[in-house]
């Protein structure tokens, strides 16, 4: 979205981010080994309107990116622009749909009053994570993911954003399916209890990391060749051991990754820590009509509330951001 001015002379700023899924991996972007994301075209629009916002901030964060933003350009006004926000991602679903939000609020302030100095996608990155981190000590996987686009291969880091290792086209012939629960995700203090094991070296955390690791090299290999079959293994995979050894999943979620599997043949895998949200799923292109349709109709009796949306793999949402060629195309390296 490009910067425009109003008849006022006013500027006006505009992003539109695309959320992600986490196809195996959880919490090693900061626990320190390899987890796959990837970008969907579900996208957060931040719009800026003429003015400085007036009331509550719109949509939680505007005022504080905003007071961020102030104390690395001090050159911006004191008060925010107000911004008009739309997302087509369910909220609270472990999509990242909240970290989509804040990069697009730091680019569209940025947009509507460029600094002397261009803010590379790099810096933009950096400060997204360091503005999250600081609220909730977590990783940078949805930074990068949602800023970088494409299926991304990530080596975690204890703290900062991890190290891009691999970077893919997700297969044009595959879709996603997100089945959104209807079942608000709170992670709550998750990331405390996890920083917690790791403290204490807890053997289930141990094991966790080690299937997890293993998850994600199955599914970045499948990814490079093109194998449906391999891919959905491999999430499975990420699934069983977020559950079994970390206790990410529900009963709730657990039925309706059977149901799915039944009505669908669609296997399942959360996205992101548990206790509600979206589980994800990859089927082909071609059978996307009959795989939505067929989950709809069995969801309905038993979870009304519950959302089937098809999505497409987005690319980098900002023309600055780095082509694929720059990065190890998919392959076999980091022991795959």
């Amino acid at each position: 979205m490009s910067t425009e001015k109003t008849q006022d002379g006013e500027r006006t700023g505009g992003a539109r981010v695309p959320c992600r899924a986490c196809l195996s991996g959880e919490d090693l972007d900061w626990l320190g080994g390899r987890s796959v994301s990837l970008a969907l075209d579900l996208p957060t629009t931040v719009e800026t309107v003429p003015g400085p916002a007036a009331g509550p901030p719109e949509a939680g964060w505007s005022a504080e990116v905003w007071q961020f933003l102030r104390e690395r350009l001090p050159e911006l006004p004191a008060l925010p622009p107000a911004v008009r926000v739309r997302s087509e991602a369910p909220s609270a679903s472990g999509l990242s749909s909240s970290t989509a939000l804040i990069v697009a609020l730091f680019r569209a302030y940025t947009e509507a009053y460029p600094p002397r100095r261009p803010v590379p996608v790099a810096t933009l990155a950096e400060w997204a994570y360091s503005f999250e981190f600081a609220r909730f000590n977590g990783g940078g996987m949805d930074h990068l993911a949602v800023i970088e686009g494409d299926a991304l291969l990530l080596e975690g880091r204890p703290t900062g954003l991890p190290a891009i290792r691999g970077r893919a086209r997700f297969p044009a012939e595959w879709t996603v399916v997100v089945v959104d629960s209807a079942l608000r995700k709170d992670t709550g203090d998750h990331i405390r209890v996890v920083r917690a094991q790791l403290a204490t070296g807890d053997p289930e955390l141990a094991a966790y990391r080690k299937e997890a690791d293993a998850a994600s090299g199955e599914v970045w290999r499948a990814i490079a060749d093109r194998d449906l079959d391999a891919l959905t293994g491999g999430m499975d995979r990420a699934h069983v051991t977020m559950r079994d050894h970390q206790r990410m999943s529900t009963p709730v979620l657990e039925e309706l990754r059977g149901l799915a599997l039944r009505a669908a043949g669609l296997r399942l895998k959360l996205s992101g820590a548990g206790g509600g949200g979206a589980l994800v799923g990859v089927c082909r292109t071609g059978e996307r009509d009959d795989v939505v349709g067929a989950l709809r109709q069995a969801l309905w009796e038993r979870f009304p509330a519950a959302r089937v949306i098809p999505a497409q793999a987005a690319g980098a949402p900002f023309a600055d951001a780095p082509a694929p060629g720059r990065v190890p195309a998919p392959g076999r390296p980091l022991g795959l």
